[in-house]
C-alpha cells in the first residue's frame, strides 16, 4: 500500500485524484496540504507542509508553482519522492526541481494522459518523415480559469517535435506584433481559453497542398488522475533521479 500526500488536495484535480484513489487497493491518501484547509475527504488537510506527521511514500502536486519551495524542502528533508503536475514553473523552479532530483526521485510531466504522450510519440514520427517541407503549428484549448498559457502540454509536443529536427526551431507564440513571412523553422503556439473546456491539442502539420492534424481531446479529468496515481505508485520504489511519463510507459508497456 502506498500512503498518497496529496498537495492541492482541495482543487479540482485534487477532488478528482481523491475519488480515484478511493477505487483502488494499491494506493490511500493519507494527508493532504492545501491553501484552503476545509476537509472535503476523510483525511487531515494542512495548510503547510510542516504541520505534516503522517509516514508518507510519495506526493502528488497538482496545486500551484507557489508550492514548490515548501514541497521540495519537505520532500528533501524526508527523503520522499514526488510526482509534479502542476504546469507553469519559472526557469528558476525549474532548475530547483532539477537539482532536488539529485537527493530524491522525481516524476514530472505537462500532461498525465497515456494518450497525449502517444500523441508526442507519433508527432515526432510525423516530423521525421515529413520535416522542414511542411509548417509546424499546435493549437491548444483549456478551460476559463486554466492560470497559464500555453499549457504545459502544448510545450511537451513542441519539444517533443524539436528534438527530432535539425533546424533549431524556434516557438512563436504571438504573431500579431510581427508582420513578416513565416520562417520554416518556427513552430507555433496558439492558446485558447473558455466555457468548461478540459483540453484539447491539435498538431497541424501544414504542407504544400496537403495537412496532416493530430488530434487528442480530454473528455474527462479522470483520466488525469488515473495517471498521477499510476505515477505516485511506479515512483515510490524508485531511487533519486528525474523520471517522465516515458519511463512509466517503459515499465508497464
Amino acid at each position: 500500500m502506498v500512503n498518497i500526500l496529496m498537495s492541492g488536495c482541495n482543487g479540482r484535480m485534487g477532488q478528482v485524484i481523491a475519488q480515484c484513489v478511493s477505487e483502488r487497493s494499491d494506493a490511500v491518501i493519507v494527508c493532504g496540504v492545501d491553501t484552503y484547509t476545509e476537509k472535503k475527504n476523510d483525511f487531515p488537510v494542512y495548510a503547510d507542509f510542516t504541520a505534516v506527521t503522517e509516514a508518507v511514500d510519495v506526493i502528488i502536486d497538482f496545486s500551484n508553482p507557489s508550492a514548490l519551495d515548501g514541497l521540495l524542502k519537505y520532500a528533501k528533508e524526508n527523503s520522499v519522492p514526488a510526482v509534479l503536475c502542476t504546469t507553469g514553473y519559472s526557469e528558476q523552479q525549474l532548475d530547483a526541481i532539477k537539482k532536488a532530483s539529485e537527493s530524491i526521485a522525481v516524476f514530472r510531466s505537462g500532461n498525465m494522459s497515456l494518450g497525449i504522450n502517444l500523441l508526442i510519440e507519433l508527432a515526432k514520427t510525423a516530423s521525421k518523415v515529413l520535416g522542414t517541407d511542411f509548417d509546424v503549428e499546435i493549437v491548444e484549448k483549456h478551460h476559463n480559469r486554466k492560470i497559464d498559457a500555453p499549457s504545459g502540454t502544448a510545450l511537451m509536443i513542441a519539444d517533443g517535435v524539436a528534438s527530432v529536427r535539425s533546424d533549431d526551431p524556434e516557438y512563436i507564440y504571438d504573431r500579431h506584433s510581427v508582420r513578416k513571412k513565416r520562417d520554416k523553422n518556427e513552430i507555433g503556439i496558439s492558446s485558447i481559453r473558455g466555457g468548461t473546456i478540459v483540453g484539447e491539442h491539435d498538431i497541424i502539420f501544414a504542407g504544400d497542398n496537403e495537412v496532416l492534424t493530430i488530434t487528442h481531446q480530454a473528455q474527462s479529468r479522470s483520466l488525469f488522475a488515473v495517471g498521477a496515481v499510476n505515477a505516485a505508485v511506479f515512483l515510490a520504489s524508485k531511487p533519486a533521479g528525474s523520471y517522465d511519463m516515458s519511463d512509466l510507459l517503459k515499465e508497464r508497456y
